[in-house]
């Protein structure tokens, strides 16, 4: 038997609306991010999913989009993990900041780098490899035991979590990764067989 596993990230935020670094800022769901949440789980509920257990950060975005992917599944009481591990990469000293702002005083091609490089960091962050080196080893020990053959898990996160994982999943190289964009509140749904490997990937839209 196979194994469902749904990657979603986190429905639009005040912060994504706003065009700020939001990182590990614990802001709220915007109305349409509340209507990207519902739409996903109604998505899903199409597909006939239904999940085992459920794994998320500590931040209320994406736990608030996973409560709502929940209700629309009529699966409430889930068993859910939540895990700092799976938070959003801390963009350290560009947090709060407007994305145009941050252009102006460093420069276009200097704020490209801390945004797309794989290993440069913005001062005081993480850089993608950085959120990698605390997603993947939280993922094999705490939730790759749970892919068990017939079983769905669910992770709900963020666009830079999701992406180191998916890194992973796909065999992405550093390269490759970083062209890579997850929108908010779109389900991935990956089916892996008995050795976890991806059989098939389908995106929710």
């Amino acid at each position: 038997m196979d194994t469902t596993l749904v990657l979603v990230r986190h429905g639009e935020s005040e912060w994504n609306k706003l065009n700020l670094f939001t990182g590990w800022k614990d802001v709220e769901l915007t109305e349409q991010g509340v209507v990207e949440a519902h739409r996903a789980g109604r998505l899903l509920r199409a597909e006939g999913v239904k999940f085992d257990i459920a794994f998320t950060s500590v931040l209320k975005r994406a736990n608030n989009t996973l409560d709502i992917i929940l209700q629309e599944l009529g699966q409430t009481g889930l068993e859910t993990i939540r895990h700092q591990a799976l938070n959003e990469r801390d963009y350290g000293d560009l947090t709060g900041l407007n994305k145009d702002d941050a252009r102006e005083r460093w420069g276009e091609d200097q704020v490209l780098v801390w945004r797309r490089s794989f290993d440069v960091p913005p001062p005081a962050g993480e850089s993608l490899k950085d959120t990698a080196a605390r997603v993947l080893p939280y993922y094999e020990a705490q939730i790759r035991p749970k892919l068990l053959p017939g079983k769905s898990v669910i992770i709900a996160a963020h666009g830079n979590s999701l992406r180191a994982l998916l890194m992973q999943l796909e065999n992405l190289t550093p390269e490759q990764i970083l062209k890579v964009n997850i929108a908010t509140g779109v389900p991935l749904v990956y089916t892996l067989d008995a050795h976890q490997s991806v059989l098939r990937k389908s995106e929710l839209v």
